[in-house]
């Protein structure tokens, strides 16, 4: 990774130890009921990975209460209080979703409880009849894919720290946008905003997403193994999730195993790997930390922006 000339690199020994005091809040059981659909993460990986983490951003968090305070004492200014925002990038199927749900949960058992929402950007994609007037049904999930307007509004609005926001909800199940159905993001104290697109950059546009986040990560994987775990997952669905009638992919249920296995590798490399390619992957730089995964959903490298 020589190339990261601007970033720390740590092995996962090296993470590890930055721990430090900060305490293991989480049961082996919550684990389990949080973490996503096919997704591999343990109590070790939380201990040596993620408490690491969690110390860090506490640590920015404070910083920048302490830099807002001094700001707001020079300039004779009294500010709202304003969340602090994390981005969390990634391709499908490394295991966004797990993440976000486990730093929710660990952040918010801080000294201070804080309240800590999680959103997905999912929510802003455009709803499927609009994607299909628009012929964009095979690039979902590409940037022209998302009401971009509404959600740099959306993000303007929880930044602001005023009043309540409302973000659209999304279903994997229906492969759409749930009408009249919203999660209200109420004035917390920090907000985790998940999704493969949260660090591209709109030529078309002066503020993006990423404007609005005080830290960031991307989830990092080599192709071939997001490919193997997408394939894997579209396995397990086909016999879950997709024998449900309103499910959007109920029509794969009578494949092979083969032949299901085929059209996961097909809709991977004509859809997922083109948009990771295009518009994934040259993000990550963009990143304050990325956290690098093994072929077995081991985070084995963390990489720290310097600058």
């Amino acid at each position: 990774m020589s190339q990261y000339t601007n970033y720390l690199a740590f092995t996962r020994e090296q993470w590890a130890a930055l721990r430090n005091k900060t305490p293991l809040l989480l049961l082996e059981e919550e684990l389990e009921s949080i973490k996503g659909f096919n997704d591999k993460i343990s109590l070790q990986e939380v201990e040596e990975i993620y408490l690491p983490l969690i110390r860090l951003i506490k640590m920015r968090i404070h910083a920048s209460a302490h830099l807002q305070e001094m700001t707001d004492s020079f300039l004779n200014h009294t500010s709202s209080k304003k969340p602090y925002i994390i981005g969390l990038a990634g391709s499908v199927a490394a295991g966004k979703s797990t993440i976000a749900r486990v730093l929710q949960t660990l952040l918010s058992r801080g000294e201070d409880h804080p309240k800590v929402q999680v959103v997905t950007t999912d929510g802003f994609l455009y709803a499927k009849e609009t994607l299909e007037q628009k012929q964009l049904m095979s690039r979902k999930g590409f940037p022209e894919s998302y009401d971009s307007k509404k959600l740099i509004n959306f993000m303007r609005q929880v930044k602001s720290g005023e009043g309540s926001a409302e973000a659209p909800i999304y279903s994997h199940l229906t492969y759409d946008i749930l009408p009249d159905q919203v999660d209200i993001i109420d004035q917390p104290d920090i907000v985790i905003v998940e999704g493969i697109n949260v660090l591209q950059v709109d030529k078309s546009r002066h503020v993006f997403v990423s404007d609005f986040f005080d830290f960031s990560i991307f989830l990092d994987a080599e192709e071939h193994d997001l490919k193997r775990w997408y394939i894997d997952r579209f396995l397990l669905l086909q016999q879950t999730a997709f024998q449900n009638p309103l499910s959007h992919f109920h029509r794969y249920i009578t494949l092979t195993q083969e032949e299901a296995i085929q059209k996961a590798a097909e809709l991977w490399d004509t859809i997922n790997a083109v948009n990771l390619k295009e518009n994934i992957l040259p993000t990550k730089r963009r990143a304050n930390l990325i956290l690098k995964k093994g072929e077995a959903h081991k985070i084995e490298k963390v990489l720290y922006k310097k600058f």
